[in-house]
């Protein structure tokens, strides 16, 4: 890869090749594309890459505090007028950073924008007299912790914000609160469906467990259509991937009823998980699959060898066996995946070309 810096440019600017105020627009995409490029594996980090996300996320995770000073303050009149003009502040700071080729810090001021939806969304709510007889009537904080079919609105808001401005922007951190909206709405769709009903029953946790799984399978399609269609591009499906995940994997783990079937076909499916992220390039694949693993294999020796010192000795033996199959997968990876990606269609041998780890 040919390497630009800032001498370079200005020997080109002082031989009349190039505008001198341009360069350090022209500095700041070249270190912008070349950081999200992904031949080279994903974004690489650097120190003020580590600042402008640190910022963003505390930035976000303010709004939470920020809404319960505003209505202890002012009330919801006003804090659905702060937290608009929050957004319409964010949105113009993006802009203005993308104009001038900054592209990470307007992808975390626009997904700023985003988190604030759903605050604006609450305090509307209120005005309309939706939350008279909610039990987190007066803490918007609970909407990370409660689940509650009210805040279905604030999440189906924040999706059409996310999508409006994905189109805007064409950030992939954007994503992020688009797939964690996605994941929240998997558990307050079960209290939408039993307005009347009791939403922590047995029949109804059932169903909460059935729909969070099906709600993370559909994320996952949704990641890898998503991947299918940015595979020349930027990663816009991590996000969906990692939070499809949660949801799907953390509901398989509690819906586990202690018999040794299903203990195996939850083992052989996070076995599918770690060769599905082998095959595609994820490693969160392989984060979610290999601890499904790691709690099935150290579940079965404790109860198969309890009270036994064989119990350290099986689970040594297992690590071992793990780090062999690992050694074992290193060195047939490049034939599996070749053999595997001839009989693929073309757009997604692409896509598996595109996304492997450099």
């Amino acid at each position: 890869m040919m390497m630009v810096k800032r001498e370079d440019l200005q020997a080109a600017a002082d031989a009349g090749v190039l505008n001198p105020a341009e360069i350090d627009g022209l500095l700041a995409f070249l270190a912008q594309r070349d950081a999200q490029s992904p031949k080279q594996g994903g974004a690489r980090f650097s120190g003020t890459h580590v600042l402008y996300y640190l910022g963003g996320m505390l930035a976000i995770g303010a709004a939470s505090l920020f809404a319960t000073i505003a209505v202890e303050a002012a009330g919801m009149g006003a804090l659905l007028v702060l937290s608009l003009l929050y957004a319409a502040a964010a949105l113009g700071i993006a802009t203005k950073l993308e104009k001038h080729g900054f592209g990470i810090p307007a992808g975390i001021f626009a997904t700023l924008a985003i988190a604030l939806v759903p605050l604006a969304v609450y305090a509307l709510q209120h005005l309309l007299g939706f939350w008279q007889d909610g039990a987190q009537a007066q803490h918007y904080r609970d909407y990370h912790r409660h689940v509650d079919w009210r805040w279905l609105l604030m999440e189906l808001a924040t999706l059409a914000a996310g999508a409006a401005l994905l189109w805007r922007f064409r950030y992939p951190f954007l994503m992020m609160p688009v797939a964690l909206t996605l994941w929240y709405m998997g558990m307050d769709i079960v209290p939408a469906l039993l307005l009347q009903g009791d939403a922590w029953g047995q029949e109804a946790w059932a169903l909460r467990k059935r729909i969070a799984l099906l709600f993370g399978m559909l994320m996952l399609l949704l990641a890898f259509f998503v991947d299918l269609r940015s595979r020349h591009g930027k990663d816009y499906a991590y996000w969906l991937y990692l939070f499809g995940l949660l949801s799907f994997w953390g509901a398989l783990s509690a819906m586990g009823s202690g018999a040794l079937s299903g203990k195996l076909v939850y083992l052989a499916i996070n076995f599918l998980l770690v060769f599905a992220g082998a095959v595609l390039g994820r490693r969160v694949f392989a984060v979610f699959g290999g601890l499904g693993i790691a709690l099935v294999l150290g579940d079965l020796s404790w109860n198969l060898f309890k009270d036994s010192i064989a119990f350290v000795l099986v689970l040594t033996l297992l690590g071992f066996g793990l780090i062999g199959i690992g050694l074992w997968w290193s060195r047939h990876e490049a034939a599996i995946a070749g053999r595997l990606r001839s009989v693929l269609p073309g757009a997604v041998r692409e896509l598996l070309e595109a996304r492997r780890p450099g």
